[in-house]
């Protein structure tokens, strides 16, 4: 029997409004739980948009978070297709886009983040995509696959997660695919130059073209349609569709309107939310790509915009919501798989924070272990064709000893030996 008397609201139907549901139920709030969603669809998880789902290799209904009946039987309010277009934290109540107005005990807001949007010209046409929405996946995928009967070309502005998954499956259906970059390796500001050529390796490997060090400039069409995409060196490369992968935005517009604090660009942008994904009002949280934690293992704030922070992150905060001690030091994590390739990063390194790389196996074999350190202290750990060692690589980053590097490098000596 569910107890009217107090009510938790969720603004997002993503994983982690989905799973911070599921935990207020799982650790007995008995209230009104409800889940308001800007999209029709249920909750679902992101990564299968650009690996499974889109290469083919999984069938739309495995993307779901919950059956859709899970919902009812759980006493979880679905409010689907609904956008929240104010939050009075006075009268504590949301509005949403039909008017209706729903008072809230306390508040979580997981509203995630969108697609960066390319600023030139040419970007109305047709064949222009982005991937965020499980709408973009499935039009993405009769694109690609059309593009690979066709042997039509795609131009992908961007060689960071999204921009290289989705090559990936474009190369799987037969597309031609050209990747446009401005720095001078893939992914430069998640592992930096020193591991970057490899994934250049493996996709030049699988007829990708790659062109680093510049920006598209404008995209070319006729009668609405893409016809060429323009590079600032000069360049123009022949494009039937375009997807630009430049990264993603958070989606704060609610909670700024609302007058909560925000983080800093520096640190990403986002909600501010302290290690107990509590924002400035203490009857408000966020989790998941929105939130900027200030993360009490790493001593500085983060915005993570990846599948187990929002795994992770819905649950803590619903606890938190509870009144429970919440301190979300969770070490960062994301995986990624292309083509044969298929790896798991933990922790967080960027470009400037590290000063060595150590490798343990064989790089020529894509069979390794990545570790950057600094002081010899391990910052971040990237497993690529090795498995069953996550947890000793986070152990090695929370511990935060000095680390021989040389056992380091060896596969014959235990990570878990090295870990204080």
């Amino acid at each position: 029997m569910v107890d009217a008397d107090r009510t938790f609201v969720i603004v997002g139907g993503g994983l982690a409004g989905a799973k911070a549901a599921e935990t207020l139920r799982s650790e007995g709030f008995n209230g009104r739980v409800i889940l308001i969603g800007d999209e029709r669809e249920h909750p679902y998880e992101r990564p299968p948009l650009s690996k499974g789902f889109l290469a083919g290799k999984e069938e739309r209904d495995s993307v779901f978070v919950h059956e859709p009946a899970w919902y009812a039987q759980n006493d979880i309010e679905l409010h689907l297709g609904q956008i929240v277009t104010t939050i009075d934290r006075g009268a504590k109540t949301v509005r949403l886009g039909d008017g209706t107005v729903i008072q809230y005990d306390r508040l979580l807001l997981a509203t995630g983040a969108e697609p960066r949007r390319l600023d030139i010209p040419g970007t109305d046409l047709a064949g222009v995509h982005h991937l965020r929405r499980l709408a973009h996946s499935e039009r993405l995928k009769h694109v690609l696959k059309a593009l690979g009967r066709d042997n039509g070309h795609l131009v992908i502005s961007g060689a960071g997660w999204i921009g290289l998954e989705v090559a990936a499956a474009a190369r799987g259906y037969g597309a031609e695919v050209t990747v446009v970059e401005p720095e001078a390796t893939p992914l430069h500001n998640v592992i930096g130059p020193e591991l970057g050529q490899l994934f250049a390796d493996l996709h030049a490997e699988h007829g990708v073209r790659f062109h680093f060090g510049v920006r598209l400039t404008e995209i070319v069409g006729q009668d609405g349609m893409v016809l060429a995409a323009r590079t600032d060196d000069g360049e123009e490369h022949p494009a039937h569709d375009v997807l630009a992968a430049i990264g993603a935005a958070p989606r704060t517009s609610l909670a700024e309107n609302a007058g909560l604090a925000m983080a800093d660009r520096a640190h990403g942008g986002g909600i501010a939310v302290d290690a107990s994904l509590r924002t400035s009002d203490p009857d408000i949280f966020a989790a998941g790509d929105v939130a900027a934690v200030h993360h009490p293992l790493l001593g500085t704030r983060l915005r993570v915009e990846h599948w187990a922070n929002a795994l992770n992150g819905g649950p803590a905060a619903a606890r938190a919501k509870l009144d429970q001690d919440v301190s979300y030091d969770r070490v960062p994590y994301f995986f990624s798989d292309q083509y044969d390739l298929g790896l798991e990063y933990s922790g967080w390194a960027p470009p400037g924070s590290y000063d060595q790389v150590v490798i343990r196996g064989d790089t020529g074999k894509r069979e390794f272990i990545a570790f950057w350190l600094k002081e010899r202290r391990v910052l971040a750990g990237m497993n690529v064709n090795v498995w069953d060692v996550t947890e000793p690589i986070q152990a090695l980053i929370r511990g935060g000893a000095q680390v021989d590097t040389e056992a380091l490098a060896d596969p014959a000596v235990a990570l878990g030996s090295l870990a204080p």
